[in-house]
């Protein structure tokens, strides 16, 4: 129930949130009415007449729901904690009440996109894996005190994280020069390299990475190369099959 707001706050901020589904029995469809069945799929909304949406509420709640968008778009309040104070005395908030109609509304939309579209449901186990592999390697990079956060200053909070974001991607960097730069020599050597085997290397690598060495900084002030990001290899390929995929575009 608790994602329920997230997924209004997403639509009216014109985010497509589509999580990777796991646990299907865990999850509720809402219908549109008590009156409402459908032939084939009755079955995923439960008991007829129940798990309705009340559109009602929403009606009357709209003008603060998009001001409650408009005010997280524009700074003034940050989701995170606006999430927090409508939780607080959640039963007795009709807005809250009113982002959680809209959340179901858009779960229920999205879950049957979901269902009726396997390009969809590979794109985003793509797009997921491609997070939970960061996130693996951002908290492996911080491994200091096991990752865990001790400090309760809010600024010193702040670091942590931001510091780990930058070594994180200091690393991922250095990974991707190491890459092109293998690239580049066996393309010297006259071998042929496929776009579609370059799409299924991670920048992610840290069997190289010695957490515990040696740390040097006599080099700090050597200039480094010009950063050189082309490669010599047709992506084109890829990108179409990316829009292809995803209903922008038609094989050439």
């Amino acid at each position: 129930m608790k994602s329920f707001p997230v997924f209004a706050l997403a639509h009216l901020l014109g985010f497509d949130l589509m999580p990777r589904i796991r646990n299907w029995k865990a999850l509720t469809f809402y219908r549109p009415s008590k009156q409402t069945e459908y032939v084939h799929i009755d079955a995923l909304f439960g008991e007829p007449g129940k798990n309705v949406i009340d559109f009602d509420l929403i009606e009357s709640q709209f003008r603060h729901l998009m001001r409650v968008a408009v005010s997280v778009r524009e700074g003034t309040i940050s989701s995170s904690t606006l999430l927090k104070r409508l939780r607080s005395g959640s039963r007795k908030n009709a807005t809250y009440a009113a982002f959680r109609e809209v959340g179901r509304v858009i779960r229920t939309v999205q879950l049957l996109r979901y269902l009726s579209d396997a390009p969809l449901r590979r794109r985003v186990t793509a797009a997921t894996n491609k997070v939970e592999s960061f996130n693996r390697f951002s908290q492996w990079i911080g491994f200091g005190n096991r990752g865990v956060i001790a400090d309760n200053d809010p600024v010193e909070q702040e670091k942590a994280m931001k510091f780990n974001a930058l070594l994180t991607n200091m690393v991922i960097f250095h990974n991707a020069l190491d890459i092109a730069e293998i690239i580049r020599q066996l393309l010297e050597e006259g071998w042929e390299i496929d776009p579609e085997d370059l799409a299924h290397i991670s920048p992610y690598l840290i069997e190289h990475v010695n957490r515990f060495g040696e740390y040097s900084t006599h080099e700090l002030g050597i200039q480094p190369e010009a950063y050189d990001p082309k490669l010599d290899v047709d992506f084109t390929p890829l990108r179409e099959q990316s829009l292809i995929a995803a209903g922008l575009g038609q094989a050439a």
